[in-house]
């Protein structure tokens, strides 16, 4: 293979048709991603908390347990920000479904490196916090203003778990998940104005 040279006169190799062909595979991923974090920066995050389900949550939620593997577990309403933070304090204490959830993100993970490399996934997720991040962020205060919450460990917590879903939702669209994957169903109860905390015994606890 022939040798190219910089200004400085240090040889580079040509990159390969193979290296080519993997590269331009990856764009549409990308654009994708890019067209997903920015979508979901208009969302209305945290605008709905502590209001009574409506039907179309109610089936978001009822879809995200089945697919977790929770057929008996039902959606519940949490009515403020005192019973969100009892519910949050619970997960520690019930962590199934964590552990159900992470091992749907490791095999996500396996899929999304079959379409990325990891250089190229670490940038993606990497990107979809920066756009997002801030947005999240101000959309957990301007719902504690209303509010009138002021525990920052809870709200952290909120903008957190947001922006974890998030990134979930991001690695089933590059592993070319379904729509009705559970961390998609669990995304669109965030991106309608939802905090869906977790799992407790056999309440699905949503703010």
């Amino acid at each position: 293979m022939s040798r190219l040279f910089d200004d400085d006169n240090e040889p580079h190799i040509p990159i390969s048709d193979a290296e080519l062909d993997a590269l331009e595979a990856e764009i549409p991923i990308l654009a994708g991603l890019r067209r997903f974090a920015e979508e979901a920066v208009n969302m209305p995050w945290f605008t709905q908390v502590g209001r009574p389900l409506d039907r179309e949550v109610k089936a978001l939620a009822r879809s995200y347990l089945d697919g977790l593997g929770f057929p008996d577990a039902e959606p519940a309403r949490l009515r403020d920000w005192v019973e969100a933070a009892d519910a949050a304090m619970a997960l520690d204490i019930d962590p199934a479904h964590w552990e159900a959830e992470e091992g749907l993100r490791a095999a996500l993970v396996t899929d999304a490196l079959d379409h990325l490399s990891e250089d190229a996934l670490n940038i993606a997720m990497t990107h979809v916090s920066a756009l997002l991040g801030e947005r999240v962020r101000m959309a957990v205060q301007d719902a504690a203003h209303f509010w009138e919450v002021e525990d920052e460990e809870l709200l952290n917590a909120a903008a957190g778990a947001a922006l974890h879903a998030a990134h979930g939702a991001a690695l089933s669209l590059v592993a070319g998940g379904d729509d009705d994957h559970p961390f998609r169903r669990k995304f669109a109860l965030f991106t309608r104005g939802r905090w869906p905390i977790g799992i407790a015994g056999l309440t699905f606890n949503i703010f």
